[in-house]
C-alpha cells in the first residue's frame, strides 16, 4: 500500500547541503529517505532533526558508487513506502587539488564514480518509480566550478560536468513521463567541505569568515540551496525542467 505522504530520497543527507535539503523538504511534508557513507553520528542527528519536524526519516548507509547498493536502496524504499516522489542527487566528495599530471588514477576513478556514476545508478533505479508520482521531480546538485574550471580541480570538475550531462539528458527522457529534472549549482557554501576549500584557497578559518567579502553580505548557507531545491520540487515549478540554476551569493568562484 502506498504511503499517504510524498517521499523524497536525498543522497548524502547526513551533513551539509544534503542535511539542509532533507530538513527543508520535511518541512514541506515529505517523508525522507537519506543516504550517508561514513559519518553515522551526523546521519543520526539529521534523522532526529527531521523527526522533530514530525516527518518520518530513514537514514541508510550506502556506497554512492555501487550499482547494487542503488538497486537495493530503490527496492527497500518501494517496499516500505510504496512510492517515490522526488530524488535529490547530492552525494559528493572533494578532490585533492592536484594538477592533472600529479593526480593519482585511483583518485579520479573514485571522484567520478561518486559524482557521476553514483548519480546515474540512482537515477536508473528511481526514475521508473518517480514516473508514477503526480509531482515527480529530480534535482541534481552540481557546482559553479562545472562552468568555471580552475587549476588543480580536474577530478571534481569532471565529475560535476558529467553529472550535468546526466541531468540534461534525463530531463529530455523523463519529460514525456511528467517528471521534471533540474540542476542546482552552488558556489562556496558554509559546510565542512566549504570550510576546507576556504582554508586551502584563502587561508580563512572557515567559509563563514568570508561573509564580509561577499556581494550580498554572506557566504551561501545550506538553507539557501535547500530553498531553491524545495521550489524546484514543488508545484510552483510545475513547468520548469531542464534548467541549471546557480546559487553563489554574487561570487561564482572564490578563486577568480
Amino acid at each position: 500500500m502506498s504511503h499517504a505522504s510524498p517521499v523524497a530520497v536525498v543522497s548524502g543527507a547526513g551533513r551539509g547541503i544534503g542535511r539542509g535539503i532533507a530538513l527543508r523538504l520535511a518541512a514541506d511534508g515529505y517523508e525522507i529517505v537519506g543516504t550517508f557513507n561514513r559519518d553515522e553520528a551526523s546521519a543520526e542527528q539529521a534523522a532526529k532533526a527531521v523527526a522533530d519536524l514530525g516527518r518520518e526519516c530513514r537514514m541508510v548507509r550506502s556506497d554512492a558508487a555501487d550499482p547494487d547498493a542503488a538497486a537495493a536502496l530503490a527496492q527497500a524504499v518501494l517496499d516500505e513506502f510504496g512510492r517515490v516522489d522526488a530524488l535529490v542527487l547530492n552525494a559528493g566528495i572533494a578532490s585533492r587539488g592536484r594538477t592533472v599530471a600529479d593526480t593519482d588514477p585511483a583518485e579520479i576513478q573514485k571522484v567520478l564514480s561518486v559524482h557521476a556514476l553514483g548519480a546515474f545508478y540512482l537515477c536508473s533505479n528511481f526514475a521508473p518509480a518517480i514516473r508514477n508520482s503526480e509531482r515527480g521531480a529530480i534535482v541534481l546538485i552540481s557546482s559553479t566550478t562545472a562552468a568555471r574550471p580552475s587549476p588543480g580541480g580536474a577530478p571534481y570538475m569532471m565529475g560535476k560536468v558529467a553529472l550535468e550531462a546526466l541531468g540534461r539528458t534525463l530531463a529530455l527522457e523523463e519529460q514525456p513521463h511528467g517528471t521534471r529534472v533540474n540542476i542546482v549549482a552552488p558556489g562556496l557554501v558554509a559546510t565542512d567541505m566549504g570550510d576546507r576549500l576556504a582554508r586551502a584557497i584563502t587561508g580563512a578559518a572557515d567559509a563563514a569568515t568570508l561573509d564580509a567579502e561577499m556581494p550580498f553580505g554572506r557566504v551561501t548557507r545550506p538553507e539557501d540551496v535547500a530553498e531553491l531545491v524545495a521550489f524546484l520540487i514543488s508545484d510552483r515549478a510545475a513547468l520548469i525542467t531542464g534548467q541549471r540554476i546557480e546559487v553563489h551569493a554574487g561570487r561564482p568562484s572564490i578563486t577568480h
